[in-house]
């Protein structure tokens, strides 16, 4: 009994150890698949995740750079004005280089007012010229003498421009519209109703493409007013000058040119106070002496009383 109970004890013993053997591995197969299977499980969800991400970024910065509005200088609609006034030794010199500078810019003179005095000289120039070469053509301006102003101004119609293209499109199919209806009138005075209207139509259309055209011609062409002055010309910004002296020579001035005018008026007197002064003094003086000179009277003889006639007695 006690063999049998002994191998039967072993046997236990053997059978058991394989047994927990067995389980040990197969808790470590188990744990091990469950890890790897775990892995690439959590590993998909972060890569989907971040697949994900990426797209809602990709998709984020796409509807961002779709919706987001152009703020580009050179997209815009711009408007550039600029006045200058330079001093010049030689204004009509000068102001054949501002006409070359802005043909060599592509541009035109727009107006052209000159009062030419030597010195005093002084030209009025309206410069056209492509918004693009705005700037060098100031700059090349200001480098022809002395530069004493400048002014620039810029107006943005950028939305005025996009309003108004959204306005000729909404009229054009108003008149179109007007044009379908007409076509289609049966009576009188439906055709004479929609040719009226049709006629307001057209005419709102044309006012508005002619802003339109305005507005692309002072965005294409940006306007310079340059003023070239002679050595001579004071600004007016140099301030007045006080004193004796400067009186003096103000009161100087003043009779000279008072002076001139009043020769001036004699000398254009003269040939008529020569034509006529002339006899007319004469005359006076032959007047005159005949005044002095005695009359001479003839004497009147004394005549004696006629008697009185008697009457018969």
């Amino acid at each position: 009994m006690d063999r049998r109970t002994g191998r039967r004890r072993g046997a236990l013993l053997a059978a058991g150890t394989l047994a927990a053997a067995l389980a040990l591995t197969g808790c470590g197969a188990e744990d091990s698949g469950s890890a790897d299977s775990a892995a690439p499980a959590a590993k998909a969800p972060a890569e989907a995740g971040g697949a994900a991400d990426r797209g809602s970024g990709t998709d984020a910065a796409g509807a961002a750079g779709a919706g987001a509005p152009d703020l580009r200088v050179d997209q815009r609609a711009i408007i550039y004005t600029g006045s200058m006034r330079v001093q010049v030794a030689n204004v009509d010199a000068a102001a054949s280089e501002v006409s070359a500078v802005v043909t060599r810019a592509g541009g035109f003179i727009g107006g052209d007012q000159r009062r030419s005095a030597d010195a005093d000289a002084v030209a009025e120039l309206q410069l056209r010229v492509p918004a693009a070469k705005f700037s060098g053509v100031v700059e090349e301006v200001a480098k022809l003498g002395r530069q004493e102003s400048r002014e620039i101004n810029t107006q943005d119609v950028t939305e005025e421009t996009v309003d108004l293209e959204a306005r000729i499109i909404s009229q054009r199919a108003r008149v179109d519209s007007a044009r379908r209806l007409l076509a289609r009138a049966n009576s009188i005075t439906d055709l004479v109703s929609l040719e009226n209207e049709l006629g307001r139509r057209e005419a709102d259309l044309a006012s508005l493409e002619a802003k339109k055209r305005r507005l692309a011609d002072l965005t294409a062409l940006s306007t310079i007013t340059v003023s070239l002055a002679g050595p001579a010309v004071k600004t007016s910004e140099e301030k007045a000058e006080t004193g004796f002296l400067v009186g003096l020579k103000g009161g100087w001035k003043a009779f000279v040119t008072s002076m001139t005018i009043l020769l001036t008026v004699l000398g254009a007197l003269l040939p008529w106070l020569v034509a006529f002064g002339v006899p007319l003094a004469i005359l006076l003086v032959v007047l005159g002496r005949r005044r002095k000179t005695p009359a001479l009277v003839a004497p009147v003889s004394a005549q004696p009383p006629v008697p009185a006639a008697r009457s018969a007695p």
